[in-house]
Parts: structure tokens; C-alpha cells; sequence
């Protein structure tokens, strides 16, 4: 693995935390001692935090994690409880945001990694995980999703989401019923890309990171665009977008430097255009 350098801190206190290296944006989900529980307060920094990184050009890549003992245990629901009969207005609140979130996250021209440790669990944790392009998990993390165990549904997509991850009865099986998913299974089931041992979470996550951010920006934003895009459709609709999308890419430098790097059996050099 490279060594980066040159950590711009761009948010560097509050409930979100972000910072960019050597191409690779990392946000932190940092209320560690709540479990890094979603509220307005954490989400509407999160928003601020996504529309960063949507608006420079550096992030290559979007690395995702939570401070503390739990990557993100859902919404908080002390302040939850705490709304009394005005949680419905708070929670269109706090659910205008997520929804907002969670689009960025998959309309980000960079790949998202979230990196999940402890527990991932609400349409917070557990939809930030479906709504990733890839996931590296440590062996002792768990997915719950919960929603329905407090007389509530799934949001942040995950309606959508996980059945498209792991099929339709087994998401309905996980919406209805709640089981604490363990790492191994949500391997198994296509939850998550990759898992690890929990001392190496933060090393196999950087490398993925970075290999990501040596690949060509061009090519992963469009086929990552491409792949959302196609998520609940027929294959007949997705061809003709393809097809141009194929077309266009074949025209840019990168395209080319990576066919030559092929036939001289080189690394190559991609600089996004």
C-alpha cells in the first residue's frame, strides 16, 4: 500500500468529520458516544459534508465510517421519544434529509466504501450500507434493520435497496421480522463486497480506497451511474444508455491510455479526462 499524504481537514469538528487525501474524501459519522444516532443536527452536517465532495473535483473516492464502537446504530431514538406528539414533524424533517443524502451518496461521481464496524443498524446505519457502492465489513460487525421492531418502516431506500441486494423475500424477511445479521451472512447474502478481520478493517479499506482512486474517474463514475440507473429496470431499457455511454468513453484520453498500458503489458496512467 502507498503512503498518502498531503490530509486536507475540511470539517474537522462537529458530528460530521471530513477530510481529503491524496484523492480519497473520508467522512466520519463522530457522536460516538450515542453510537453516531442519526438527527437533524448530524444529518443536516452530513448533507453540507456530501455536497463537498459533490463540488470537488479531487474526491476520487468516498470513504464512509462512524467514530466509535458502532458505525451508525439508526436514528436517535432518545431524541426520538423525547419529540412526544411532535416526532411526525421532526422526522419529516429528519427524513427530507436522509432521502437527500442518500441520492448524493449514489449520484456522487466517486465511489462510496462504506466501512462498517460494530453495529449498522436503521435506515441510518443500515441504509447508508445499501446505498454504498461497496462495502467492507469486520468480522465482528452486525446488520439490523430495525425499523419495524419500533412500530416504524424502512427509509433511506431501503424499500428498494436490499431487496434488489439480496432478492424479495429475503428482504422482506429482514424488514419484517429484524434479524441481527452477522458479517458472514451478509457476505453470503450480498449485503456487503468484502469482509475482514477487525484489525485490519481500516488497512483493507484504505487499499481499496486507493485502488479505486488509481482506476480511471471516468469510467467508474459512468459505470456506477449506469449501475443505479439500472436497478429495477428491464435490460431492454438499459442498452441504448450503455451503448452511449461505451461510445463516449472509448473518445476520452484515459480510454486510450488504458488500451495502450493493456498491449505494452504496463500500469496505467488515468488523469480523469
Amino acid at each position: 500500500m502507498t503512503k498518502s499524504v498531503n490530509i486536507e481537514e475540511l470539517i474537522n469538528s462537529g458530528p460530521i468529520l471530513l477530510s481529503i487525501q491524496d484523492g480519497i474524501a473520508h467522512l466520519k459519522l463522530n457522536r460516538p458516544d450515542d453510537s453516531n444516532g442519526l438527527n437533524v443536527e448530524i444529518l443536516k452536517a452530513m448533507y453540507d459534508a456530501v455536497m463537498q465532495c459533490h463540488g470537488d473535483p479531487r474526491v476520487k473516492v468516498l470513504v464512509l465510517s462512524g467514530a466509535g464502537r458502532h458505525f451508525c446504530a439508526g436514528g436517535d431514538v432518545k431524541v426520538f421519544a423525547s419529540k412526544g406528539e411532535k416526532l411526525p414533524d421532526y422526522l419529516r424533517e429528519a427524513t427530507s434529509y436522509l432521502q437527500i443524502i442518500v441520492s448524493a451518496l449514489m449520484r456522487l461521481n466517486a465511489p462510496v466504501i462504506a466501512s462498517v464496524h460494530g453495529f449498522a443498524a436503521g435506515g441510518g446505519g443500515f441504509g447508508f450500507v445499501c446505498a454504498a457502492d461497496m462495502v467492507v465489513a469486520a468480522e465482528s460487525s452486525k446488520f439490523l434493520a430495525g425499523a419495524t421492531r419500533v412500530g416504524m418502516a424502512p427509509d433511506a431506500g431501503l424499500s428498494v435497496t436490499l431487496q434488489n441486494l439480496v432478492g424479495f423475500r429475503k428482504a422482506m424477511d429482514i424488514l419484517l421480522t429484524n434479524p441481527v445479521i452477522s458479517a458472514s451472512e451478509a457476505m453470503g447474502m450480498g449485503l456487503v463486497s468484502r469482509v475482514v478481520a477487525d484489525e485490519e478493517l481500516q488497512v483493507a479499506t484504505q487499499e481499496l480506497a486507493e485502488q479505486l482512486a488509481n482506476s480511471a474517474p471516468l469510467a467508474l463514475s459512468e459505470t456506477k451511474r449506469l449501475l443505479w440507473n439500472g436497478m429495477g429496470s428491464r435490460v431492454e431499457t438499459c442498452l441504448a444508455d450503455e451503448s452511449r455511454t461505451v461510445s463516449a468513453l472509448s473518445g476520452t484520453e484515459d480510454s486510450r491510455e488504458g488500451l495502450a498500458a493493456v498491449i505494452e503489458k504496463r500500469t496505467p496512467n488515468f488523469i480523469g479526462k
